[in-house]
This record gives structure tokens, sequence and C-alpha cells, in this order.
């Protein structure tokens, strides 16, 4: 298990993302749950390829496949709320958490970036 910031912040939220699936299908609530469930819990495992990269081209790459998967994920929640398949209160919460991801993963691709000159 990985102690990094960014890797324990993205596990945690692949625990809220499949918590939240779980939920929904509760809920009878199907196609929304799929997509939101691949690109929510490949956040994380995208991160942990980047661990394991052949070299900084491809650190960066999956780092930017984390960033998309993260963008993503912001819509379905998006969705979800705008459809009341979560209330206000969930939906801040879980794109708050999804935002600071975003954000360390930008901030992780342009440090790398840097490195690279």
């Amino acid at each position: 298990m990985r102690n990094d910031k960014l890797s324990i912040q993205s596990m945690d939220f692949a625990v809220s993302i499949i918590n939240l699936i779980k939920f929904l299908k509760e809920n009878k609530e199907h196609i929304i749950s799929n997509q939101i469930g691949r690109s929510g819990t490949s956040i994380g495992a995208n991160i942990r390829e980047a661990q394991y990269a052949h070299g900084k081209a491809d650190f960066i790459a999956k780092l930017q496949i984390a960033l998309k998967e993260a963008n993503e994920t912001g819509y379905w929640l998006e969705l979800l709320f705008n459809t009341n398949y979560i209330n206000e209160k969930q939906y801040k919460e879980l794109d708050a958490v999804c935002k600071g991801l975003r954000a360390m993963l930008v901030a992780s691709i342009n440090t790398a970036r840097e490195n690279m000159k």
C-alpha cells in the first residue's frame, strides 16, 4: 500500500465511489453507476500504474489519463446531482474530493514536465 497523499486520496475516493455505486444500484440506477464506477476507480488505478512507469513520458501519460478520468467522474457526479440521485451534500463532498484530486494531478504533471527539461 502506497502512503503518498495522491495514492491515499485516490484510494479513499475509489472506496467512496464504490459505496455510491451500491447506493445507486439499490435505487435501481444502473447506467450512470456503471460509468462512474469505471471512471472513479480508474483514477487511482492509473496513479498506481504511473508509479511503475517506463520513464518520465510514460509517468506523465498515466497521470494525464488519471486526470481525464477524474474530469469524467466530475461530470457523472454533476449528472447524478442534477437528476436527484444524490443530494447536494453528497454531491459537494464527492465533488470537492474529485476537484482536489484533479488539482494534485495537474500539479504532479506540471512538476514532472519541469523535471524533464
